[in-house]
């Protein structure tokens, strides 16, 4: 992993935003190809899939609309531990979402007039499970279940076809689908699969949904920011990223064992250590090295460390620390301090925050109840991860009576003329005309 050396520097928040360790290029080229196959699969819809799916699946001829027969024999296959945990999982991440739903609300304006604040589901949700380097059935817990507790009554699912089973979906993806009665599963990926659930396509019976949602590669993400504004959009979680900030007593095997653990996901996933400690440092580059060559995704995780994503960076205090990562705003940022709980409060700027040596990202990813499901990319400075709140509309409803539009017509009348908007005045005014004051 390279070093970034800000010590001895004063940064301002822009210069901040400038030195942290972004794939720029990577980022640039996904976009552009995103949007032409977003636009193809809106053009020509299943043979535009099919020609992906021998490009980038190297599949042909596989039924891209899942039989409900395959997912009842993917869950008839699902072996008993993975069950359970997975079990576990989804009441865990049920609960957490429970959390998430907003109670109604009712605020009286005057007498007779009163504002309604209700939070309504969309009517149909598309989630996208990736299935390229690995297979991922805790993201199908992370993107249903949300979207069930929300209320959402017709949920899509999408994701990849395999080479290895013969173009199906993963039956480990599809077992769980069963499980949570997701009978509408389309085998397609990437991109694609995310123009296809905006769009529609007629000829798979595949209906447009109102919120599409869930993680990927940086193709995945930039397609969610062609289709924004068509459709609705979970936050662009693409290639996972991971930030540590630690002190000098943190300890540098269980850190180097967490870079690693992220960089195994995708070529370009970003691994960050922060720390003043240039003692510390020295010792994670030590152990990464020793670790990294012995897991199975060696040359992934060495692509990854070895990326400009990938960095240690080397900071003089716990101020500079907070701003950088602040700045950064990473999908997961763990806190290996002294007082991490403390400290905690002032890191405002992450998809989830990780507190302490027992709250590995590894935790959120699968039983902590929290979504793994987080914005990539530094948009965790504005955007939320994953949760049921991501398929409900906050929703005014207006109710007044004559009293109540009576105390405040004048006013209106006078705001509608100050605008010269005068038949904004006159629907109101229309309202009392000829009835007794």
């Amino acid at each position: 992993m390279r070093t970034i050396d800000l010590r001895g520097r004063s940064l301002t928040p822009a210069e901040l935003l400038a030195v942290v360790p972004r794939a720029a290029e990577a980022l640039q080229t996904a976009a552009s190809v995103a949007v032409e196959i977003v636009a193809d699969v809106r053009a020509r819809g299943e043979a535009s899939l099919r020609e992906q799916a021998e490009r980038f699946d190297r599949v042909s001829g596989h039924e891209i609309r899942v039989p409900t027969e395959h997912i009842a024999e993917a869950v008839a296959g699902l072996e008993p531990e993975v069950r359970s945990a997975l079990e576990r999982a989804i009441d865990r991440v049920r609960a957490a979402s429970a959390a998430q739903v907003p109670e109604g609300r009712e605020t009286r304006i005057g007498q007779g007039a009163r504002i309604i604040q209700r939070w309504q589901p969309v009517a149909r949700a598309g989630v996208y499970i990736p299935g390229g380097k690995a297979v991922y059935p805790s993201s199908v817990v992370m993107n249903v279940v949300p979207a069930q507790v929300a209320g959402v009554e017709s949920i899509a699912l999408a994701s990849p076809p395999q080479a290895d089973q013969g173009g199906r979906v993963h039956p480990t993806i599809l077992a769980v689908a069963g499980l949570l009665g997701v009978d509408e599963v389309y085998a397609m990926g990437g991109a694609g699969a995310i123009g296809a659930l905006a769009a529609g396509v007629p000829s798979l019976g595949l209906d447009p949904v109102d919120v599409v949602s869930g993680p990927g590669n940086n193709f995945v993400a930039a397609a969610k920011r062609a289709v924004a504004g068509f459709v609705g959009t979970d936050a662009e979680a693409g290639a996972t990223e991971i930030l540590v900030v630690a002190d000098g007593a943190a300890d540098p095997r269980l850190i180097a064992y967490d870079l690693v653990s992220q960089a195994e996901h995708d070529e370009q996933a970003s691994a960050v250590l922060v720390t003043t400690s240039a003692a510390l440092a020295d010792a994670v580059a030590a152990e990464l090295a020793r670790i990294a060559p012995l897991t199975r995704h060696a040359d992934r995780v060495a692509t990854a460390l070895a990326g400009e994503q990938s960095a240690i960076v080397l900071v003089d205090d716990e101020a500079t620390a907070e701003a950088f990562s602040n700045a950064y705003a990473p999908e997961h940022l763990e806190l290996h301090l002294e007082d991490a709980s403390r400290a905690a409060a002032r890191y405002t700027s992450a998809g989830a925050v990780f507190v302490g040596g027992f709250a590995p990202v590894s935790l959120g990813d699968y039983l902590a109840g929290s979504n793994h499901v987080l914005p990539t990319g530094g948009q965790a400075r504005y955007a939320a991860g994953l949760g049921a709140h991501t398929f409900l509309r906050p929703q005014q409803v207006i109710e007044y009576d004559r009293d109540g539009l009576a105390e405040v017509a004048d006013a209106i009348v006078a705001l509608a003329n100050a605008e010269a908007l005068p038949a904004h005045g006159e629907a109101i005014t229309a309202r009392f005309a000829g009835t007794a004051e």
